[in-house]
């Protein structure tokens, strides 16, 4: 995929487009550096769900009349819009969900129960959320599946050196593209290349890299990619599960009910054609709306654009806070920028993390403190909770020094 060329953005202007930044909490602006946990939405957003409440709300594929047939029409555009922004083929490629854990849970559940049988091998990561871990391991404790891991390096990359053989005899591989902790940025193609050629059925979780460069599902290759809505400025309430439409069509249903069928009987039912065959009941369809525009907001400002501003900005905040505090502070992860996106857990002084975020929230910069669904990452790590502050198009250098500024203070007040 090529995308269209966009001109540099005016970093400033993005920044004036989201209205809690422009808001104040005891005098003062907010920092918000928890966009890995989930984004900020721009205007547009918020006014295009806003405008389709107020003039063109309907239920959508069940009636006739103009107002309705209006309403399909937004909702099937958004489909079109997540589409053509991650590169689908096809915009019946893209099913939405609730959000990214129901679209892995989706192909967990219904494609596993479909295909694999007691002593069958799924190969995870050690970096992965829990919505890439515990559907598994359901399914190991009910069926007997075997899970194996790819282990990390010290510098919190894959360590892919003994990849053939955990694929060995393997029928799926199910890792995410990029680590909500370290930042890493997996080798997608690589690693879809090799569960290809070992047989395995492949599955990215997508949440932590559509929001933050270019997405092509089709240089992937992957048999399944999920991402969620509210980490890429749309709301919360929606995720996306492609797939290819050879796997799409094979894929049991999820859940059973109207919209997702061709026709029921008292002795069975038949499906509708993807994607209405996993869209069972009334859907998101505000939600879908502001999806739409949030793509369509990403896509004026250039992906390649957002990835270049976040990789500045990253390297700008390890070398601020390793400048500052040297040894003091530990960054979790890769050095390298080219290979981690913009996500910074780090561990500071002796200071437990939830008191650093408590004291950071008195200046009202916002960040994440805790284990980010990621527990068996944690553990290897050797901390039960971190400090993650995550960047995103709204955020420029002032926030990170008030991040840098703000450990000072929790310095001072522990007496560190």
């Amino acid at each position: 995929m090529t995308p269209a060329a966009v001109a540099p953005p005016d970093w400033e202007r993005i920044r004036a487009d989201f209205p809690v930044l422009r808001r104040e909490i005891d005098g003062r602006p907010i920092v918000y550096l928890d966009s890995a946990n989930t984004s900020q939405k721009p205007e547009p957003v918020i006014e295009a769900m806003a405008s389709f409440m107020r003039e063109g709300y309907a239920p959508i594929n069940r009636s006739a009349y103009r107002l309705a047939a209006a309403a399909t029409d937004a909702y099937e555009g958004a489909r079109a819009k997540v589409a053509r922004f991650i590169n689908a083929a096809r915009p019946e490629e893209v099913v939405f969900t609730r959000n990214a854990t129901e679209a892995l849970n989706m192909v967990a559940q219904s494609w596993s129960r479909a295909n694999l049988h007691a002593g069958d091998a799924v190969v995870l990561s050690h970096m992965e959320h829990h919505a890439n871990i515990v559907p598994w391991q359901m399914l190991a404790s009910e069926m007997g599946i075997e899970l194996r891991f790819i282990p990390l390096t010290d510098d919190g990359l894959l360590d892919l050196s003994g990849l053939p053989e955990l694929l060995d005899g393997a029928r799926v591989l199910s890792v995410t593209a990029m680590s909500n902790v370290l930042g890493t940025i997996n080798p997608v193609e690589r690693l879809v290349a090799a569960g290809r050629a070992a047989g395995c059925m492949v599955m990215i979780d997508a949440c932590q890299s559509v929001p933050h460069g270019i997405t092509d599902v089709q240089a992937w290759g992957a048999d399944f990619v999920a991402f969620s809505g509210h980490k890429m400025l749309g709301p919360s309430g929606i995720g996306v599960l492609w797939g290819s439409s050879e796997q799409l069509d094979l894929l049991p249903p999820f859940l059973g009910g109207g919209n997702m069928i061709d026709d029921v009987r008292l002795d069975g039912f038949t499906c509708a054609p993807v994607p209405a065959k996993f869209e069972a009941g009334t859907p998101a369809i505000v939600e879908a709306v502001g999806l739409g525009a949030a793509v369509d907001y990403l896509e004026s400002i250039g992906m390649a654009n957002v990835r270049q501003h976040e990789m500045s900005l990253t390297r700008y905040a390890i070398d601020s806070l390793r400048s500052r505090y040297g040894d003091d502070v530990v960054i979790h992860g890769t050095d390298n920028v080219e290979q981690r996106g913009g996500v910074l857990s780090i561990a500071f002084r002796d200071i437990h993390p939830h008191d650093l975020s408590q004291v950071l929230d008195e200046s009202n910069v916002c960040v994440r403190a805790g284990h980010h669904c990621a527990k068996p990452l944690m553990r290897l790590l050797g901390a039960n909770a971190t400090v993650r502050a995550s960047l995103y198009v709204y955020n420029d250098r002032s926030d990170v020094d008030a991040l840098v500024e703000g450990l000072d203070g929790a310095s001072d007040i522990f007496g560190l």
